[in-house]
């Protein structure tokens, strides 16, 4: 038996639940850390992928691991204290501080939560008392925002300051903040919150953080049953299940990476192709492309099809888990039957316009998914704040590269 199918053997034992996976070395050593909803289809995925990076950590691996937890609330958590423990070789490379977060929990007398860079990482320290707590490396700062929208509800901590403290960007106007009116803050903002409640809050919060959930439960067990309930049913929140994964046929995958796609030409006249990567929710710009257009085609349709033959003829280039058209469903059908030719069937993502392209917000804005069940459809289509983003960056990269072309032809033509 080789070591693949020894992998895909050990992987096919995993229980269909939420918990930490760890790919090992020859050594025993944590190659990779991840986290899944479920254990099972997460790590068979592995086997599946054209990913070269994700081929070379499968290849130097000689064994697989996991450790169950009752929700991906707890998954999540896990897996940050994971890394940070071992620091894995495949979790940081090709990365550096700007592409992790961090929660801090500020040393002040009602502290806050924060969540900020690594590279921010040195303002706070647990050592010089600027901090309670610093919780992370998260690889996802939509998942990490998401993550805290859950956890909030059940420990409700501020972001504001005092009124009457230091005078800062984060100093509480005296009026009620949002978090306040929704009932996710205690009141620091207008100075109503319990000193003595909020503090044995917070101990409670650096407890759920830090993984010991069962001092927690021994601690809400006497202070607040209710609490518990709470915590037992975060795993029936979809917020949570939609930013961390997407269902697709022959298994599951978490939203690593977007590439998004624009034409652009002026008025018809030195056509573009734009390619920009979002990975995890954030921009890449290292990994953008621009396409001038070689064919004979000048319709829309007819250019998107090129630039997408030609990004696809790039196989040193990671696969992306969604392509995103900036257009409808004649375009999303295109583009899918397009990458279908080289047996990628990963969903696509069309955005149909309605409005001008400025902002990200734009309510008349249409999704429309393609390659997608049901569920992993739902959740494409319930993105579409972070898709409009793609858009317009898609949008700008091309515009951008026109004002420079203009520029040069008009110089030239002087």
């Amino acid at each position: 038996m080789t070591t693949i199918d020894k992998l895909k053997k050990i992987s096919r034992g995993f229980p269909n639940v939420p918990g930490v996976y760890f790919w090992l070395d020859k050594n025993r050593k944590p190659l990779y850390i991840g986290r899944a909803g479920s254990l099972k289809k997460r790590t068979a995925s592995y086997f599946l992928t054209r990913d070269p990076r994700i081929g070379e950590m499968v290849g130097l691996a000689r064994n697989l691991k996991f450790q169950r937890t009752g929700t991906l609330l707890e998954a999540i958590i896990l897996e940050a204290n994971l890394i940070r423990k071992y620091w894995p070789k495949y979790n940081v490379k090709e990365k550096d501080n700007r592409s992790f977060v961090y929660i801090v929990i500020t040393n002040e007398e009602f502290p806050r939560l924060l969540t900020i860079r690594g590279r921010e990482l040195e303002k706070y320290s647990v050592t010089t008392k600027s901090a309670k707590a610093t919780f992370g490396p998260y690889q996802s700062y939509h998942l990490l925002r998401a993550t805290l929208e859950i956890i909030r509800k059940v420990f409700p901590y501020t972001t504001c300051r005092r009124p009457d403290g230091p005078k800062t960007e984060h100093t509480g106007s005296g009026k009620p903040c949002f978090h306040y009116q929704i009932g996710l803050c205690p009141g620091v903002c207008i100075g109503v919150a319990d000193k003595k409640e909020y503090q044995e809050m917070i101990k409670n919060l650096i407890l759920f953080l830090s993984g010991e959930k069962k001092r927690l439960l021994a601690r809400l067990k006497k202070q607040n049953p209710d609490a518990i309930s709470s915590l037992q049913h975060v795993s029936d929140v979809s917020l949570l299940a939609g930013a961390d994964t997407l269902m697709k046929q022959g298994g599951s995958f978490a939203v690593g990476r977007i590439e998004g796609y624009d034409i652009s030409h002026l008025a018809g006249k030195e056509p573009v192709g734009s390619m920009v990567v979002f990975e995890n929710g954030e921009k890449d710009t290292s990994q953008y492309r621009l396409f001038k257009i070689k064919g004979e085609a000048r319709d829309d349709l007819g250019m998107l099809r090129e630039v997408l033959e030609r990004r696809m003829a790039h196989k040193e280039w990671p696969m992306p888990d969604v392509f995103f058209i900036d257009g409808g469903l004649l375009q999303a059908k295109m583009a899918r039957d397009t990458i279908a030719r080289y047996q990628i069937f990963v969903p696509v993502v069309g955005l149909n316009k309605g409005g001008r392209h400025a902002g990200s917000a734009f309510s008349e804005d249409k999704l429309v998914a393609l390659n997608a069940k049901k569920v992993g459809k739902d959740l494409l289509l319930s993105s579409k704040k972070l898709f409009q983003e793609v858009r317009n960056e898609a949008h700008r990269f091309a515009i951008s590269f026109q004002r420079k072309q203009g520029r040069k032809s008009f110089i030239n033509r002087g």
